[in-house]
């Protein structure tokens, strides 16, 4: 009984809830469990679930990154700015993915070059990139895109339920899994997650592991910006807005630990899974939009609090078992 308490984690426990989630909803909310709606729950996790990746990756080294969504609508701006000049979309595309990436290397180098707080600095560049998408492109819009690229991320695999872009997720998914479970990279992220101090005496390079990892972010964050605008066909300043929100919501549910060290991808992914589920149920009932605002609010509060409280109570149970056995003895 004791080695299953230690097997059964916080993840463990997200992806049960999950599944429960999916099939009260499926059974209680009406077109919930339809094939239509299948394929829109997808689209919609998908931002949330590329993101969380790289974000993953950030938060269980003890830092933040809280700038992607701006990334994201940057990188939409100037996929719509190039468009209207000419450039052609194979073209747009790969640049929009490797701007990002720079966005991402401003991150790591004012994080772990001048050593500032990635809280603090991810919040200006917040700002600072959303303020660029609209200098770039104004409240304007831009849809003319080519019907190609449009209807392939908003088509599905061989006309059934499957959306073509789950293709993307499932290979970036399977790439950060690995080297986050199964490298010794991923392992040196834990590490400096739990100490980085140690970690550095250890030999692992953390300001560049660092650097790299919102570079990653950035990069992924383009990419999010370009699939957006695809699917949706406009390119706006202000797509994604709030994104961030519902990605740091999902990685915390999915039980890596807001202060680094511990976590993983899979119950990263039921986390985003489960908190999609919940956005999707709620508006087919009609749900407000600010009643979604406070289901993801209080998602990443007791996503924050919750694990907390289940370690305190392990612990706890923990000590008086060893008073016992001592008092016994």
């Amino acid at each position: 009984m004791s080695e299953l308490r230690r097997r059964v984690g916080w993840d463990t426990v997200i992806v049960a809830l999950t599944v429960v989630v999916l099939v009260i909803a499926s059974l209680a909310v009406d077109n919930f469990g339809t094939s239509r709606n299948f394929t829109f729950l997808v689209l919609d996790l998908l931002p949330i679930a590329l993101v969380a990746l790289p974000m993953t990756f950030i938060i269980v080294t003890g830092e933040i990154d809280l700038s992607v969504a701006s990334t994201l609508g940057f990188t939409s701006a100037l996929m719509g700015t190039f468009w209207t000049h000419g450039l052609s979309i194979e073209a747009i595309i790969p640049l929009c993915v490797a701007i990002g990436a720079i966005l991402g290397a401003v991150n790591g180098f004012l994080v772990t070059g001048l050593g500032l707080p990635s809280l603090a600095v991810t919040i200006g560049t917040l700002a600072l990139y959303r303020g660029l998408a609209f200098v770039v492109l104004g409240d304007s819009a831009v849809a003319d895109f080519p019907a190609s690229y449009t209807g392939w991320v908003t088509g599905t695999i061989g006309g059934g339920s499957i959306p073509n872009v789950l293709i993307v997720l499932v290979v970036l998914a399977l790439l950060f899994g690995v080297v986050l479970h199964a490298t010794p990279f991923g392992r040196s992220l834990y590490a400096i997650g739990a100490n980085d101090k140690a970690a550095h005496f250890s030999g692992i390079r953390v300001a560049r592991t660092k650097f790299w990892l919102y570079v990653a972010s950035g990069a992924v964050a383009g990419l999010v910006g370009v699939l957006w605008t695809l699917r949706y066909s406009s390119a706006r300043a202000d797509n994604g807005a709030g994104l961030e929100l519902a990605v740091v919501a999902a990685v915390l549910l999915g039980g890596v630990s807001i202060f680094g060290g511990k976590g993983t991808l899979p119950g990263v992914l039921a986390g985003v899974v489960l908190l999609a589920a919940l956005q999707n149920a709620l508006r087919l009932e009609d749900v407000s939009g600010q009643a979604l605002n406070i289901v993801t609010g209080v998602l990443l509060v007791a996503s924050v609090l919750l694990p907390n409280i289940v370690t305190s109570i392990r612990t706890s149970w923990q000590r008086r078992r060893l008073r016992s056995a001592a008092a016994t003895r």
